[in-house]
């Protein structure tokens, strides 16, 4: 199995301070995978030589942590799948996920999911960890991370100029205004583990959207999440009368106009949490989504 491991050359501004401040502030590594790293017999090396946490640096040193998954995440079995990789490095995976395929494991043990794809996929240790899940019926782009440390770093930077999406979505009627921020809190609808509402002791939750092109009786939407609550979406635009096409949930279900909440993950804007490198893809909008604006 590879062993991951970051390093960092110790300069002058950090002489003096502690292995552990370094890798908090430094490598943005949470506490308690500090501690985990301690326990490792190559956990933390200064120099090539294994080094506590607390050992003080010196400049022109060469720090390293290990940053591979201790103890390993549990992953699917591997089932073997096209997968439609945009982009991939050494510490992520950037995917255009398909309608119809669940992003982990469900209740069904004979369906297959994309964490039973990705567990055949990766190699050499690596194990995948979506950072940016998507429902089952919505497409496009979708980050996965192939180590907990790595998913760490993304999840901070969700919703923020670092790590950013915008969806496109096909809703019934048309909004008014025409643009503007949906600010409804969200939580489980009673009664379900599945559905949620908007109620007032939910989390806080903020869509932004505009309204790209008006359709007979529908609208191309240009839909950007603040927050990232469970169909949020689809939920926040069905709260000012205007669900999303084929959403079952929370609209109605039309099967001849689309067979799925008519949702697509269009846009990324990414800094690669590792090398700091600028990232950004877009997705384009499926075939599904395509026939209704044209007909």
């Amino acid at each position: 199995m590879k062993i991951r491991t970051r390093q960092i050359r110790i300069n002058k501004e950090m002489e003096g301070r502690k292995a552990e401040s370094i890798l908090a502030r430094e490598f943005g590594m949470a506490g308690a995978r500090i501690s985990r790293l301690k326990r490792s017999n190559s956990g933390v090396c200064l120099n090539g030589i294994r080094a506590y946490t607390t050992a003080r640096v010196h400049a022109g040193d060469l720090l390293s942590a290990e940053i591979g998954d201790d103890p390993p995440r549990p992953t699917a079995e591997p089932v073997a799948m096209p997968l439609d990789i945009v982009y991939e490095d050494e510490d992520l995976l950037i995917l255009n996920k398909p309608a119809g395929l669940a992003v982990q494991p469900t209740r069904d043990p004979n369906e297959i999911s994309l964490e039973h794809g990705l567990a055949a996929y990766l190699q050499n240790g690596d194990v995948a960890h979506p950072a940016s899940r998507l429902d089952k019926g919505t497409t496009g782009l979708m980050t996965v991370a192939k180590s907990g440390y790595v998913h760490e770093l993304l999840r901070r930077k969700m919703h923020t100029a670092e790590f950013r999406r915008e969806y496109r979505g096909i809703c019934i009627g048309t909004p008014a205004p025409h643009a503007g921020r949906i600010e409804l809190p969200i939580g489980f609808y009673e009664g379900s583990s599945y559905q949620r509402a908007i109620r007032p002791d939910g989390a806080p939750s903020l869509t932004e959207y505009e309204t790209l092109e008006i359709l007979a009786g529908m609208a191309l939407l240009r839909l950007i999440p603040h927050t990232g609550r469970t169909h949020q979406l689809r939920l926040h635009m069905a709260a000012i009368g205007c669900p999303l096409a084929g959403d079952f949930l929370y609209g109605t279900e039309n099967r001849e106009l689309i067979q799925r909440p008519a949702l697509h993950s269009y846009e990324l804007w990414l800094v690669q949490p590792v090398t700091g490198e600028p990232l950004h893809f877009i997705a384009p909008i499926p075939e599904d989504m395509r026939k209704i604006l044209t007909s």
